[in-house]
């Protein structure tokens, strides 16, 4: 999935987080339902504006993000 055609940034929009493009949802708020047990269905229903491709790009975007980051252990501090 091209996610590049539905995620964008834009600095004046949200302070530049990325957002499904023209209809300003953030890519966390809607991985923040998702873990709060919201299916994809309910988002899909309480925002019709919302496509189903541009719900997948929010996930193929995430992937992507996580899969350029470096990840390091931290330490606890219990012993």
């Amino acid at each position: 999935m091209n996610w590049h055609e539905y995620i964008h940034t834009d600095p004046d929009v949200l302070a530049g987080k990325p957002i499904v493009k023209g209809i300003r949802l953030s890519v966390d708020f809607l991985l923040g339902l998702m873990a709060e047990g919201w299916t994809e269905q309910r988002i899909l229903e309480d925002y019709p504006q919302l496509s189903n491709e541009a719900f997948q790009a929010v996930f193929a975007f995430s992937a992507e993000v996580i899969r350029e980051e470096a990840i390091y252990p931290l330490k606890s501090g219990v012993a």
